[in-house]
This record gives C-alpha cells, structure tokens and sequence, in this order.
C-alpha cells in the first residue's frame, strides 16, 4: 500500500515533469528562432517544436534544409521532449492508479475492522447531532462505525477522531447496514436530519438484528409515535431537549455547570449503568469492594420500575436489578471486567 510520503513524492515528480517540459519549449523555441536566422515569428518556433517533441510529423515551419546543426538540434528536442512527456504521463498514471488503489485498501482495511467488531455502535447521520454522538462514544471508549452519504461530511468531521472507521452509502440499504455489523452490534443512532430517513434506518436495522437497540433522532412530535411503531428503543425529540436545556440554563445554572464540567473535565466523568451479574445476586453489595475504586461512586439501583438511592453497602442484590454509577472509561472498564470476570 503507497504510503503518504509516497503520493507527495510523485506528485512531486508530476510537477519536475511539467518544470522540464517547460524548459524544452522555451529551449526548443529559442533554439529554432537562432537556427531560423531570427527570420520566423516565436509562435512559428514554438509550434515547430510541439510537432517535434509529440511526434506529429507535419511540415518543418523552419527550413533547416543545409543546416546539419539544426537537424542534430531537432534530434535533441525530439528525444528530450518525448522522454519528458514519457515521464509526464507516466507519473501522471501512477498518481491517479495510486489514488484508486488507495481508496481499494482503505475500504479493504475498513471492512476487515467492521468484521472484526461485536457489542460496538453505529451512528448513521454525521452532521450536527451525528457529529456530537460521535465525540461521546470516542470519550468513553466505546467502538463504534460511522455510516453517511457525503464522503466529504465524513472525512472531515473524522479529522477530529482520527483511527475510525466509516462507511460511505445510504443507512436504510439492508446492505450498508450488514457492512456496518449491524448483526452483531449493541446499538444504532439514527441520526440523519431527515425523520423518514431515520424511520426507515430504523426499520431496517430491527429487521436485520431485532435485539440491536436503536435510537431515533426526531425533529417534529408528530413522528415519534411513528418511530416507537418501527420498532425504535427510544426516539429522541431534539427540539424538546432543546427547549429543557435552555429553561436548565436559566433557572439552575449551578446544576448545568456542574454536569458540563463532569463531561468535559480531563476525567472524562459519565453515569454509567450495568446490569447485575449472576455471581452477585442475592449477595450484598459489599462483595463488589468499590473501595478498591476510588474513582467509581454507586448512585442507585434500579428494582424494575423504582429506584434506590444511594443503596446502602448491605443491600442483596435481585436478579435484574441495574446499578448506577459515576464513573470514568478506565474505571468503567475495570467494573465490566470485575462483573464478567467471577462466575
């Protein structure tokens, strides 16, 4: 695979080819309005080289009849010029072959990731709303596969988020979303600007993987009954949520502050939630040995449709309940092996 510094280093040929044929022309022209005895016009010298050098074969413009110099001098224009241009489109190929295969590699590259993938997420729609889900999964360290139409959309919000893979093609394809891993995915945002976009992403994905949680983006309240119907997990109104930010900011601006700090502070701070592992249920919550984590704070456990509040240390834990945590993607991490690692 032709590395960056290999595409610089021919385009950097491509531009000395150009430089060099530069210098036959003026070379050639110059020569034959000497050779001509200054008697033709530099427009006449100039075509008389171009036929020279591409080999076109017309008439001589200059009469070098019982000049041997001016024949030897054509000899010189003509193997200079035709190797230039030899070397120019040579170049010139390998750059736009390069660029293909390029592209060939990268897709390949991409593909083998994606398959390689399992438990990861898929975000179809990466402008706006699209764009800020992107950046809390790469917070939190999760896995994720970034499907949209607009290549140029794609690259350039991934500059930001540089080693993800992305897929260019239309998220309601049944086969785009196989590309994704969809069957083998925890979830999938649709996040397209669109909400029939978004309904039909979103019937497709259940179709192909009914277990994959989804998540809907809406824009108009009329649509997210629609939505709940083709079979999405959650539907997000974003003008709602919109609307609660601004009346958070104006009336408890301490509480709003807070939590930004939280999501933006180098820790990386999320409430997180895991659902109970089998080796701790009906065991006390102390088993767990949150002190070994300083950096993991137990909020509450949820018992089906209540919640517990900062759960005492005794409390037995049932099957399905659902543990709330503030935690970090480190720390996180450490908790999902604890929970996976006992049996």
């Amino acid at each position: 695979m032709t590395t960056a510094d290999g595409s610089s280093q021919i385009h950097r040929k491509i531009l000395g080819s150009f430089a060099s044929l530069g210098g036959v022309l003026v070379i050639g022209t110059g020569g034959y309005w000497l050779l001509g005895g200054k008697q033709n016009s530099l427009l006449d010298c100039f075509y008389m080289t171009m036929i020279t050098i591409s080999t076109i074969g017309f008439s001589e413009v200059v009469d070098l009849s019982g000049e041997p110099y001016g024949r030897l001098f054509t000899v010189f224009i003509a193997l200079s010029g035709i190797g230039t241009f030899a070397y120019l489109l040579s170049n010139f190929t390998a750059s736009v072959v390069e660029g293909e295969l390029n592209e060939v590699f990268r897709r390949r590259k991409m593909d083998k990731i994606i398959e390689k993938m399992s438990d990861h997420f898929i975000v179809c729609g990466i402008v706006g709303v699209g764009a800020h889900i992107i950046g809390e999964l790469q917070a939190t360290r999760r896995e994720f596969v970034v499907v949209d139409t607009d290549r140029t959309r794609i690259e350039g919000v991934l500059r930001d988020f540089p080693g993800h893979v992305f897929i260019e093609g239309d998220a309601t394809d049944d086969d785009v979303q196989i590309r994704a891993g969809v069957e083998r995915a925890r979830g999938l945002f649709a996040a397209t600007g669109e909400d029939n976009q978004n309904l039909v992403i979103t019937l497709t994905s259940k179709q192909l993987n009914p277990k994959v949680k989804v998540v809907a983006r809406c824009r108009e309240p009329r649509n997210v009954g629609k939505m709940k119907k083709a079979g999405a997990d959650d539907v997000v109104e974003t003008g709602f949520i919109g609307g609660l930010r601004m009346a958070s900011v104006m009336i408890r601006p301490t509480v709003v502050s807070f939590l930004d700090v939280m999501l933006r502070d180098d820790m990386k701070l999320r409430v997180e939630d895991l659902v109970v592992p089998e080796w701790l249920v009906g065991c006390p919550l102390s088993d767990l040995q949150l002190a070994k984590y300083p950096g993991i704070l137990l909020l509450a456990v949820r018992k089906g449709n209540e919640w517990l509040y900062n759960p005492a240390r005794s409390y037995c834990v049932n099957e399905g309940d659902i543990l709330v945590f503030m935690t970090g993607p480190e720390e996180r991490g450490k908790l999902e092996k604890l929970f996976t690692s006992k049996g």
